[in-house]
């Protein structure tokens, strides 16, 4: 009886290649033989299902004539090109109870999610020993002051973490004592074995049992980080806070996170809090305050001091105006973050209405009828 490929993958006959491409990644990695769950039969099922779904032309004659339209060669990959002819010539990396036509080599990025790695297949792909270790991110948060936000300002803060060991300079090694390559993978920090297989004998790298990866032997380790190159400390660190920085906003330091043993350290956040100004109120670049005029300035007008965050600045009050109105002060506001122009400086007046008038008072405004 002729297989259902679409059934196999659990795919239905409306499927995008992309959407078979998934199911057969999923199931691949869910049942290959090396998984202690997995399943060797159900492994060369769904391979074979893929091989013809997979090809958008296979897939074609497929759904025509069903699976009898071909097998064996016919179900190869092309795209492996000369590989595939290498294992006709008997080249067979696999050892040989593994042929070419059993498994479809047309798609590079299959071949490596289900193996996990071309390199490590065919043994010799990986040259670099352990991947090397990155230490560990911090977020601090940055208090400032409403000037030191708008203008910039420089900090210096005590950070308690791990930082690299002062003895042995984050080697590991006792000051004095030798580092050799490790003999044991004569110092490439990986060591080849071959894997038993249901497809052969498949050659594949490992990370050195001796050095862990790293290469190298060391005679004699540090006393005082006892060979893992860390150790806890502290560490002053002087910040160059940028003008027109804002309150929730968050500054990047690389390299200034905790160290890791032989490895790249990590960053350090910094968020930042800005401390609220009774005067001033920040919105995005530009800043708000408040003026307060007499009744008699309002209408008359006249020209009045305002707080800015550059210092007193003179404003003409126009006669005739009204409360709540808003005068803008250009480029009085905040530096535009890493750029050269600033914000403005919205200043609205409110006018004061006196509450207790006397009886001259009252008549004088009566007179007026205004």
């Amino acid at each position: 009886m002729a297989k259902d490929y679409y059934n196999i993958l659990g795919v239905s006959k409306n499927s995008s290649q992309d959407e078979i491409k998934k199911a057969f990644r999923k199931l691949a990695h869910e049942h290959h033989p090396d998984k202690q769950s997995g399943n060797a039969d159900k492994f060369k099922e769904i391979n074979e299902a893929y091989q013809t779904l997979g090809n958008e032309q296979k897939r074609q004659q497929y759904d025509q004539f069903g699976q009898s339209f071909g097998s064996g060669g016919a179900a190869g990959g092309q795209g492996f090109g000369g590989f595939q002819q290498d294992f006709s010539r008997g080249g067979n990396p696999f050892g040989q109870g593994f042929s070419s036509q059993n498994f479809n080599f047309g798609d590079f990025e299959d071949l490596e999610y289900v193996f996990g790695g071309l390199g490590d297949l065919f043994g010799g792909g990986r040259k670099g020993g352990k991947k090397a270790s990155r230490g560990r991110d911090l977020e601090v948060e940055l208090d400032l002051d409403f000037s030191e936000a708008v203008f910039g300002a420089q900090k210096v803060i005590d950070l308690q973490k791990d930082i690299a060991c002062p003895v042995c300079q984050g080697s590991g090694a006792e000051p004095g004592s030798k580092i050799d390559n490790c003999l044991h993978c004569g110092g490439r920090g990986r060591v080849q074995r071959v894997q038993q297989t249901i497809f052969g004998n498949i050659a594949t790298e490992a990370i050195c049992p001796e050095c862990q990866g790293e290469g190298k032997k060391i005679e004699k380790k540090c006393r005082h980080c006892h060979g893992e190159g860390v150790s806890k400390g502290s560490e002053k660190i002087k910040i160059d806070v940028p003008a027109g920085i804002n309150d929730g906003q968050s500054l990047k330091l690389s390299g200034k996170g905790e160290a890791a043993a032989k490895g790249k350290s990590g960053d350090l956040y910094l968020k930042i809090h800005v401390r609220p100004n009774k005067k001033f109120i920040r919105r995005g670049d530009d800043i708000f305050s408040e003026a307060h005029l007499s009744v008699r300035q309002a209408i008359l007008g006249d020209k009045i001091e305002v707080e800015t965050v550059d210092g007193p600045v003179a404003l003409k009050i126009p006669e005739g105006t009204q409360s709540h109105t808003q005068f803008r002060l250009k480029e009085k506001g905040v530096p535009h973050l890493q750029g050269r122009s600033r914000g403005d400086h919205l200043v609205e007046v409110v006018v004061d209405i006196p509450k207790h008038l006397d009886r001259q008072q009252k008549k004088l405004l009566e007179d007026l009828n205004i």
